[in-house]
């Protein structure tokens, strides 16, 4: 594929001269070190560098030109092409390159706050019972066609993208679900992909460092039904209990699909039965009624699961192909993700580390009328002070004791951490226990429970680590609770 071929309906204003319109281009990059000859180098200004101090280093590599919003250095020899917008341009280049494998491929695109991971491994399932090869792209992981790929964003860039959608082609794929973050909304990274369906999950107060306001963290979320870039998806699947989900501004040209447990939802449960072991209800959408039983616990994955249920919908998949892909769910890693060694009280791990989420999960845990919550939990370093008094106050409003620890302190004193949740924890009246080190306060909390208790581990979910100023550590809450568990001589049977 030629240079202008790659490069046609994208925002470049730069002339293209006619040599250099005709050079073939062998492929894409925005990280100069993966140049290789004939590579289109994409040049991005970042917080941390500026792509345009790498462009020299392209150029040397073998790069046959340089694509930038920003101007070139007065020192760069090379053809340089300016452009509007640097990464819509790159969306549309490598939508182009790889052959527009969302016209081939069916896309799935998961927005909201809460309940992305989990619907996203919900949907992926019930394709996967019906037979599809698929990729699965997400906060936790990758999962293309049964391989297990590392995540760096919970969206990646829009050439990683493509190059997942082309791998996935290249397997017998035809079905992708990716969550789409409103990071990856408003900085183009799903630009110019056409979705099949568009599932919104709920709106709360989340990443206002990057939105500034909950109405523009919102406005990022409405692209995906409007079209960013392409058009609006062939089906809207939206939370109709949630005040931002009816908000939603929704093409005519798209199909909607309302689901809730309000009786003017489209798609509603009934008969909800929810235990430590699980759900069953009953999926109601006009005259269908079909039965779900998931291992997953709680209200909020109700909607999970009528979300995933009305994305299979889309897809024409059967009630009974949508309820064994839902049953065959077994869990979403470190999300409310259960510790069972046998033992007569509750152990759960949840990645909740805003007070929001945190908030969150102990409900789902309260709703399982247990006797007390214990909540273990810390806050990271190095990141935003405000909010650690305001987790501490929400884990001592809503539960019966609460151990506070160290979570990845990075480069701050785990102490000094502490002290500013313990801030929020003396506005309650709740018994609290202080135990810096991770490991000796989950022992804390199994020593504490009773039968009938929950113990929640909450804010490093499926994390594997645990970052200190000089290093990091292997640590998994849900190995060091099972290792615990076993210590006092609770075993599963097999």
């Amino acid at each position: 594929m030629t240079l202008s071929e790659v490069l046609a309906g994208t925002p470049v204003s730069s002339d293209i001269a006619p040599h250099l319109a005709s050079t073939p281009v062998t492929g894409l990059e925005y990280d100069s070190r993966k140049v290789t000859p004939g590579s289109l180098f994409f040049a991005f200004p970042g917080a941390k560098a500026d792509g345009r101090a790498f462009a020299a280093q392209a150029l040397e590599k073998g790069a046959i030109a340089v694509v930038s919003e920003l101007p070139a250095p007065d020192d760069f020899t090379g053809a340089w092409l300016r452009t509007a917008h640097g990464r819509q341009t790159l969306a549309l280049a490598s939508r182009r390159f790889y052959g527009s494998l969302d016209q081939k491929i069916a896309l799935t695109g998961i927005t909201g706050t809460n309940g992305k991971t989990t619907t996203g491994y919900l949907i992926d399932s019930i394709l996967q019972a019906a037979g599809k090869t698929t990729v699965l792209v997400g906060t936790i992981e990758y999962r293309l066609a049964g391989q297990v790929l590392p995540a760096v964003n919970t969206t990646p860039e829009s050439l990683d993208l493509h190059r997942l959608l082309a791998e996935l082609h290249h397997l017998g794929g035809t079905h992708a679900t990716m969550e789409v973050s409103s990071h990856a909304l408003a900085l183009a990274r799903v630009y110019g992909l056409e979705f099949h369906t568009a599932v919104f999950s709920n709106l709360t107060r989340d990443h206002l460092d990057f939105h500034l306001t909950m109405e523009e963290y919102f406005a990022a979320k409405q692209l995906l039904f409007t079209g960013s870039g392409g058009p609006p998806p062939r089906f809207a699947v939206i939370n109709r209990d949630d005040e931002w989900g009816r908000k939603i501004t929704v093409p005519g040209a798209s199909q909607v699909l309302w689901y809730g447990l309000t009786q003017d939802a489209m798609v509603r449960a009934r008969q909800v039965s929810s235990g430590l072991t699980g759900l069953r209800f009953e999926v109601v959408f006009d005259k269908l009624r079909f039965e779900v039983r998931s291992p997953l616990i709680g209200k909020i994955n109700v909607y999970n699961i009528l979300a995933a249920c009305c994305a299979g919908m889309t897809y024409q998949l059967t009630p009974e192909v949508i309820a064994r892909g839902i049953e065959n769910c077994a869990g979403v890693p470190g999300r409310f993700e259960r510790v069972d060694e046998g033992q007569p009280f509750g152990v759960v791990v949840d990645y909740s580390h805003t007070d929001d989420a945190l908030r969150n999960a102990i409900a789902v845990a309260r709703s399982l009328n247990p006797k007390r919550v214990i909540t273990v939990f810390g806050c990271g370093g190095d990141r935003d002070r405000t909010k650690r008094p305001i987790m501490g106050q929400a884990a001592g409003s809503l539960s019966d004791l609460v151990i506070v620890t160290s979570d990845n302190p990075r480069s701050e004193d785990p102490l000094q951490i502490m002290n500013d949740v313990m801030v929020g924890v003396r506005r309650t009246d709740t018994r609290t226990i202080i135990e810096p080190d991770r490991a000796a306060a989950i022992r804390k909390a199994v020593e504490e429970a009773r039968a009938g208790d929950i113990i929640l581990l909450a804010g490093k979910g499926h994390e594997t680590y645990q970052i200190f100023r000089d290093k990091t550590i292997h640590f998994d809450d849900r190995e060091v609770a099972r290792e615990v568990l076993q210590s006092f001589g609770f075993r599963r049977k097999a």
